[in-house]
């Protein structure tokens, strides 16, 4: 949610914020339905004092034995009035917080220019290519190892489903597992294990209502299946004031994480990459204002140790004003390298809000024993999503005869095993 007093201060800053989005000027509109809602606000507050006074006037002037009628006169039209006032108040109010809860986290000063993914700036890349002869792509290697099953899946629940079976199904497991022992014993988060289904408030705290409801699915009973453990993790909060001395605060979570995937119809359709449904550690911290910026860098460092341990090359970018998510001041993006598309795929994303989402969800600090209140900042960020590491590992690992080579960091999950093969 953007702060309406800082656009009454400089409205031009919201209008160049919202250019580097590539969207017209916004202030003009927020500050006219500003004016009429403060205008109607004073309006009802004059009728209704005016009214308590002509009530009295009235009072004293019949006590009195005088004539009441141009007060009772007056009376009528406040009456009138008010009703008026109270719809003129509540409509341009209505109007303004539609618009400032539509409208996207201006971005950081130091974020790069940019309509789209085109202009993201590659900051780093760790790890040597493999030298594979004819890489094959995730779901071939999959399928032909007879653990990888997408028709079954589709009979089930049709598109962008998956079964695993055996250890394709126990490496999935493995590797959740590891990246919550990484992120709890090395990186201090707290492990938490949320609901998966949120009301309004919470989806509408982190941005993704009202302008993304076509992403998620929703249950008859009015809840919403989480699209990310970022949802419960940073509601947790809500309506809430932190002590200043307790942050960094920092959680993480293994979820499976629902998306309808409604903008992406005809983008990888085979394979595990794009899924209705899929496994997810999410790393959220919530700090003071002016630990944001040094708590970001430093999650990026967590969600980058998981691929070093794994042994997957990746790289490192930084999103363009055109590129990033709704609620972000900042991201940055991990991408590792996947031999069978002979290409770099997103697998964590990584996002200083600021203190967009706090707005929203009314999420305070104070230092211990004082009154003044901050908004907090929060961050999110993938630890990382497990599918799409799953993937890398196959793909990466692929053996001329079709085998997969397991990282040695996974393997005491694994028993001591160090490759899958064929399943008999």
């Amino acid at each position: 949610m953007l702060d309406l007093r800082a656009i009454r201060d400089d409205p031009a800053a919201l209008d160049r914020a919202m250019a580097r989005r590539g969207l017209a000027p916004q202030s003009a509109r927020i500050l006219d339905l500003d004016s009429r809602r403060r205008a109607a606000q004073t309006l009802l507050q004059e009728l209704q004092q005016r009214r308590n006074e002509a009530s009295k006037e009235i009072g004293s002037a019949r006590k009195a034995g005088r004539d009441v009628e141009s007060l009772l006169a007056e009376m009528a039209a406040i009456k009138e009035r008010l009703p008026q006032a109270e719809d003129e108040e509540r409509g341009a109010g209505a109007e303004l917080d539609q618009i400032l809860a539509s409208l996207p986290n201006p971005p950081a000063s130091d974020v790069p220019e940019g309509p789209d993914e085109k202009h993201n700036v590659e900051l780093r890349r760790i790890g040597t290519l493999p030298a594979i002869e004819t890489p094959r792509e995730h779901f071939e290697l999959g399928e032909r190892l007879g653990l990888m099953d997408f028709s079954g899946a589709a009979a089930l629940s049709g598109a962008r489903f998956t079964v695993l079976r055996g250890p394709l199904a126990r490496l999935e497991r493995a590797l959740g597992q590891f990246m919550l022992d990484l992120h709890t014993t090395e990186h201090g988060y707290t492990e938490v294990s949320p609901p998966l289904m949120v009301r309004d408030a919470a989806l509408f705290g982190t941005g993704q209502l009202p302008k993304f409801a076509e992403d998620l699915f929703q249950t008859t009973a009015g809840l919403w299946l989480i699209p990310t453990a970022e949802v419960p993790l940073t509601n947790l909060a809500g309506d809430r004031i932190l002590d200043l001395e307790d942050l960094p605060l920092r959680l993480t979570a293994l979820t499976p994480c629902f998306r309808a995937e409604a903008g992406a119809a005809g983008r990888d359709t085979r394979g595990m990459i794009r899924q209705h449904q899929f496994w997810k550690v999410e790393l959220v911290s919530l700090t003071s204002p002016d630990q944001s910026v040094a708590e970001h860098e430093r999650m990026v460092g967590c969600a980058e140790t998981v691929l070093q341990r794994l042994g997957l090359p990746y790289r490192t970018v930084a999103l363009c004003t055109g590129d990033m998510g709704f609620s972000s001041r900042k991201t940055y993006d991990i991408e590792v390298w996947l031999p069978g598309q002979n290409t770099y795929r997103e697998i964590s994303s990584c996002s200083n809000c600021g203190d967009f989402q706090a707005r929203r969800m009314k999420a305070r600090c104070r230092p211990r024993g004082t009154k003044e209140t901050r908004y907090l900042h929060t961050l999110n960020g993938s630890g990382v999503a497990v599918g799409r590491c799953l993937v890398a590992i196959i793909e990466n690992g692929q053996q001329p005869d079709g085998s997969i080579v397991i990282p040695e960091v996974l393997r005491p999950y694994l028993g001591g095993q160090e490759r899958i093969t064929r399943a008999v």
